[in-house]
């Protein structure tokens, strides 16, 4: 008689409890394993959302919300729950801080996490571990990382994403002309936080976006009619990294043009970002 079976037969209670924990440790495993399978075979998760007590924003920041923010509207009610649970835990897990004369208000914190939280809502992990806190100045401000004033900024030695609220506001102000601070500087954020980062929502972004710059680098006449039809602003040919924040700040705004004007590339940023919803 082993120690295992010795304790049942004195505590019947301990059995069934050992049982349980051994239960739960196999149904932990076999799903850890399935979902190790499901990413290599689909590059994807297996659950995206899943909160068993979900947080929810107050119905004056879901009015804001409906007013400001055509993501959100556009999500069906159910939806609606899971952005508002990742909104309120955004914001609580970052650091919002203020320079110079401003001054951080609920509105500031509301469109700054929804930002975020829009561009992740795809994809399982989504809290971007590189950015630990939020600064906001006034407007445009002096950037020591090339001496230059800059709109906004994102410095991963700094744990920080940095934004002009002048100019963080434009962005939303035309909801349609492919501008938007908020949207380019998170995508340069997600993009480093997938190059550092090893959960499964890192390395899906990553691969996809290793078969985007794939597709890209072999289709020459594909690279040249982006460039001649301006539908992408110049600067997104500084690099790959200013091509991809561009790429996804036009996906964002005008997702009908952009899928109107280059489908297969369209397809694939939607991949990306693992988009199925909000009339995407």
């Amino acid at each position: 008689m082993n120690v295992t079976q010795a304790l049942a037969i004195e505590n019947p209670i301990f059995y069934s409890v050992f049982n349980i924990i051994l239960f739960i440790t196999f149904i932990l495993l076999l799903f850890k394993l399935s979902q190790r399978l499901y990413y290599r075979v689909f590059n994807k998760s297996i659950i995206v959302h899943f909160y068993p007590f979900k947080k929810s924003l107050s119905n004056t920041e879901k009015d804001y919300l409906l007013s400001h923010f055509k993501f959100y509207r556009n999500l069906n009610a159910k939806r609606k729950t899971y952005f508002e649970h990742r909104l309120v835990v955004f914001r609580n897990k970052k650091e919002f801080i203020a320079r110079e004369d401003f001054i951080i208000t609920d509105e500031v914190k509301l469109l700054v996490s929804a930002t975020a939280v829009m561009l992740t809502f795809g994809m399982k992990n989504y809290l971007i571990k590189s950015i630990k806190r939020v600064l906001i100045y006034p407007k445009a401000f002096y950037s020591t990382i090339n001496d230059k004033n800059h709109k906004g900024e994102f410095n991963p030695n700094l744990e920080a994403i940095v934004f002009s609220w002048e100019d963080f506001l434009k962005g939303y102000e035309i909801d349609n002309d492919n501008l938007n601070l908020g949207i380019h500087e998170f995508t340069h954020a997600i993009h480093f936080n997938s190059l550092s980062q090893n959960d499964y929502s890192s390395k899906i972004f990553k691969k996809s976006f290793n078969e985007l710059t794939l597709f890209l680098s072999q289709n020459e006449v594909l690279r040249k009619e982006l460039i001649a039809s301006k539908y992408f602003r110049d600067y997104a040919f500084t690099n790959q990294f200013e091509f991809l924040a561009v790429l996804i700040e036009n996906f964002i705004e005008t997702p009908e043009d952009f899928k109107s004007h280059f489908p297969n590339l369209y397809r694939k940023v939607k991949q990306l970002l693992k988009f199925n919803f909000a009339n995407y």
